[in-house]
């Protein structure tokens, strides 16, 4: 006979009660705390109190994915993978954070995995967003452009899905990226300048029979939207499918300046199948620009405008390549000139005006003049109000400056250049405080970096 007594079964409960109880309660304790936290905002403390909950409530998976999600919406990235690789995921939410994690904290493939792996489970627009980011992230077009119908099937409401699939169709046919492109528009007016200057080069590239032709077209457009990635596609399609394509060359190699390569060959190459046309001419003079080889680009933007004489183009990059080697009175003739072949046209005027002003020449009898010319022809375009905001500032017209450069920001809140000149003119005034701010708005604000810079000089000159 056995010499062990077994407790009673009442017994054993109390004591498994008894032991137990401390975890329940603390684990409820610990839902409730996040409950509260989630109703206060404060995602963080969320986080923690649910990864508490899952620790005592072990048989609750759903618990460590909840304290992954939050801390994923609270920023900590680290903590969200940690959490959500705890329990295999139950919800979209959870296979939509985790992605997110791991794309936040650089881990590409892992997220391409995690959105492949969710999407087994759920149909789901926002993984297939993901998705689409990860694949432009890696100039897989076919494959963004697969993920980017998929999340429009699911979910048509978001604007710019429907503008970056139209620009991607833009490689592969033009009536279906027209229609995307309109439902961007639709969806969010502010993209309508970009919309419009693609859809007038796609109306275009349509009625050509040539399809290298077509293709230039449209890398010249989504250049000008600056999708230089897209561009360079378009234009190495270009040259693809005609390689006596001078032009198609030359901006090829513009492309590629664009995307940080040199670009020289193609514009060599350009040149020796056309040295007579305008734009290689052009592009040539922006290469050596950039180069600060400026009697260079002289020379090509002369025989640009020579071929093309009556292109005010020609005549305004003559005027800046004239200034950029300190000849101003020839650079201030090139830039009259190009205003009296266009005198209808704001941005001619525009860009005489930003001239004098930069200068600080001829700004009371032609720069001011010239920026008001500009106004009157186009009063709600902030580049023209801009302008004659800094020819105010130029003259020390400080009052009528901060006005118009204030109307340009109303108009475009994030046109950087006039933030600047409004940052200066409050310096000229004494406006320390707001000069601050402005430059620390721009500093932070300006994705493309080159406004950036500027804001961070002038915050280290004046506050240092």
């Amino acid at each position: 006979m056995s010499q062990y007594k077994w407790a009673p079964l009442p017994v054993v409960v109390l004591l498994f009660t008894i032991a137990v109880a401390p975890l329940f309660i603390s684990g409820y304790s610990a839902v409730t705390h996040a409950e509260s936290s989630l109703a206060a905002g404060d995602y963080s403390a969320a986080s923690s109190a649910y990864a508490r909950a899952a620790q005592s409530l072990f048989w609750r998976r759903d618990l460590w994915e909840q304290a992954g999600i939050y801390a994923a919406l609270s920023g900590d990235y680290p903590n969200a993978l940690l959490y959500l690789g705890k329990q295999p995921l139950q919800s979209e939410d959870g296979w939509v954070w985790l992605a997110t994690a791991q794309l936040q904290m650089r881990e590409i493939q892992p997220a391409f995995a995690s959105c492949t792996s969710g999407l087994k489970v759920f149909d789901s627009a926002r993984l297939y967003r993901l998705l689409a980011f990860i694949h432009r992230s890696q100039k897989d077009w076919n494959a963004e452009r697969e993920a980017l119908q998929n999340q429009i099937r699911l979910d048509g409401s978001e604007a710019y899905a429907h503008y970056r699939l139209g620009l991607l169709l833009m490689l592969f046919s033009a009536d279906p990226a027209r229609k995307e492109l309109k439902t961007a528009s639709s969806l969010n007016p502010e993209v309508d300048s970009a919309v419009q200057t693609l859809d007038a080069a796609l109306a275009l590239s349509a009625i050509q029979p040539d399809e290298s032709q077509q293709n230039l077209i449209r890398g010249r457009a989504l250049g000008l939207v600056q999708e230089w990635d897209l561009a360079f596609v378009a234009f190495s399609q270009a040259v693809a499918m005609d390689e006596k394509n001078a032009e198609a060359w030359a901006w090829l190699g513009e492309a590629k300046q664009q995307l940080g390569q040199d670009g020289s060959v193609e514009l060599d190459l350009a040149l020796r199948l056309d040295h007579t046309s305008a734009n290689v001419r052009a592009l040539r003079g922006l290469y050596w620009n950039r180069q600060n080889r400026y009697e260079q680009a002289l020379a090509e933007y002369l025989l640009a405008a020579e071929f093309e004489p009556e292109n005010s183009r020609w005549w305004v990059s003559i005027g800046e390549a004239h200034a950029n080697l300190g000849d101003l009175t020839a650079a201030l003739d090139a830039y009259q000139h190009a205003v009296e072949l266009t005198p209808g046209e704001a941005e001619y005027w525009r860009q005489l005006a930003v001239f004098c002003a930069e200068r600080s020449a001829y700004v009371e009898e032609i720069g001011l003049p010239a920026a008001q010319q500009a106004q009157a022809l186009a009063p709600n375009d902030p580049a023209v109000l801009d302008a004659l905001g800094f020819a105010y500032l130029a003259s020390g017209r400080y009052t009528n400056a901060e006005q118009n450069l204030q109307k340009a920001l109303e108009i475009a809140p994030d046109y950087f250049p006039a933030s600047l000149h409004l940052a200066l003119t409050y310096l000229a005034q004494g406006k320390q405080s707001s000069a601050f701010n402005t430059l620390v708005h721009v500093r932070d604000s300006d994705s493309s970096g080159v406004y950036a810079e500027a804001a961070r000089q002038l915050l280290e000159r004046y506050f240092p």
